[in-house]
């Protein structure tokens, strides 16, 4: 009788441990992973194959929108215009350099322009008009085909830092 009785303990202890430690498992897992706000820190993909001449394409990165404008031919050439095979972009980070406000972007006159002191930023991010202290700032980048990949440092954003184009 007593092995029947150690028998039913078993069970009954084991199958409690297994219900207990499937969530308490489960709880462990959900530590380990990152945190959204970590997650966000990381790099971005950005794929402008199927971008549109001067339509702008908002996307958002480590918490900062980031300005992908694909620019036409009549657009001036710019040393910040990130090449992605025989098409340019205008990439930054979206954010004036006054006072942190986000520009909209005018498709008529080919300008961003900023609403709370009339700050104005041509296609390519320079400052054009008001009190922006310098131009909109170009983030860690790099090009991966038709993919701009944010947040690495890239050939690319390379060359631009060292000639002083970028922060």
């Amino acid at each position: 009788m007593s092995n029947r009785r150690d028998f039913m303990g078993i069970a009954l202890g084991g199958f409690t441990a297994l219900v207990g430690g499937i969530p308490a498992l489960y709880a462990m897992k959900r530590t380990w992973d990152p945190l959204p706000s970590v997650k966000a820190a990381g790099f971005t993909n950005v794929d402008v194959s199927g971008a549109v001449e001067n339509q702008l394409v908002v996307e958002k990165w480590r918490g900062k929108p980031i300005f992908v404008l694909k620019k036409s031919k009549d657009m001036k050439a710019d040393d910040r215009d990130v090449v992605v095979g025989s098409d340019r972009f205008h990439v930054s980070i979206g954010l004036c350099t006054h006072l942190g406000c986000i520009p909209a972007y005018v498709s008529d006159e080919h300008k961003f322009k900023c609403a709370c002191h009339g700050g104005e930023f041509d296609a390519s991010g320079h400052e054009t008009f008001g009190p922006p202290p310098s131009p909109l700032e170009v983030p860690p980048f790099k090009v991966d085909g038709t993919t701009i990949v944010l947040g690495e440092e890239g050939a690319e954003f390379k060359k631009m830092k060292e000639a002083g184009l970028t922060v």
